[in-house]
């Protein structure tokens, strides 16, 4: 089983507008409201293609309760930590083709016995293959809470990955990540490794610095540019070979993540697949608020170019 924990959930609230303007009433259209959090969109991505997962997190109030109750009406389960306050509400706002306006708060606070309590469910978990640790942290968390689960994945004989970007990153490489996806301004603000995308001399050193570290498998993400993923032995780039129609970023790093694990992790020989699945995927979600429905994945991926670096 893949879990996914996302430490600060969010509703996402997704809205479109023609235009921003300063002191006037702008009205929006195509409002969208969606359980939410980076872990939660993989989980979500995991159970679209077959993968069994499940939701850890800490919730509050009464958005936390829309977001566990909307994934679970999804048919994705999930383990709540309770705590006290709201559950935050994030606001992202297209107001043109290439304008998007994203507005994130910090969440609920969190206290040590709320630390302690999922620290607990982790130690219960007799089916935990694989631990996606995604997104921010909410107010109050201890330094070491993501030392503490990791150690704690470690001794039920799971793996983890990373998806975060916070400076925290650069430690935890050393417990030996499974996989970690930063993206390129990621690399250089937490490692401070710069990468030129249209050259790969420069990405065939960056993986050389981040698998020195302690880092299994590297997944690269450009953007719309692309994507890089190397194993420590070879490195392979796959990018789209199409025009996308930009609505929102939000959920597509997620998503493409998801994409990919759902096909490599139980086969770490196809590479080339699970790029192709997790570009077209990334492709299609950002055309869409939210996650959207996936639609055009199988259109996208026969459009994908994949080549091996070295």
């Amino acid at each position: 089983m893949i879990y996914t924990l996302t430490a600060n959930p969010a509703i996402d609230y997704n809205i479109a507008c023609d235009g921003l303007e300063p002191n006037t009433i702008t009205r929006t259209r195509n409002a969208v409201y969606t359980p939410n959090g980076k872990g939660l969109n993989v989980s979500f991505t995991l159970d679209h293609y077959g993968v069994p997962t499940a939701i850890l997190g800490f919730f509050a109030g009464f958005s936390g309760r829309f977001i566990v109750e909307g994934a679970e009406a999804l048919g994705v389960p999930v383990k709540p930590v309770w705590t006290e306050g709201i559950t935050r509400v994030n606001v992202f706002l297209n107001a043109g083709p290439t304008t998007e306006y994203n507005m994130v708060n910090a969440g609920a606070a969190v206290t040590p016995e709320n630390e302690a309590e999922l620290y607990r469910l982790i130690e219960g978990l007799d089916d935990l293959d694989c631990l996606v640790i995604s997104g921010s942290l909410p107010p109050n968390t201890s330094d070491d809470f993501l030392d503490q689960v990791i150690s704690r994945v470690k001794a039920k004989g799971g793996e983890f990955v990373l998806d975060i970007s916070s400076h925290k990153l650069a430690d935890l490489v050393t417990e030996g990540p499974l996989l970690i996806k930063p993206n390129d301004d990621e690399l250089l603000a937490i490692f401070g490794i710069k990468v030129d995308g249209e050259d790969d001399d420069s990405v065939k050193g960056a993986m050389a610095e981040l698998h020195a570290k302690g880092v299994k498998n590297v997944l690269l993400t450009l953007g719309g540019a692309g994507a890089y993923f190397s194993n420590g032995e070879h490195i392979w780039f796959a990018r789209h070979t199409f025009e996308v129609k930009l609505l929102s970023t939000v959920c597509a790093g997620d998503s493409s993540l998801a994409a990919f694990l759902s096909v490599w992790h139980d086969d770490r020989t196809a590479v080339e697949d699970a790029l192709k699945l997790s570009m077209a995927t990334g492709a299609n979600v950002v055309e869409c608020p939210g996650l959207g429905d996936f639609a055009h994945v199988d259109e996208y991926r026969e459009k994908i170019l994949v080549r091996q670096v070295c």
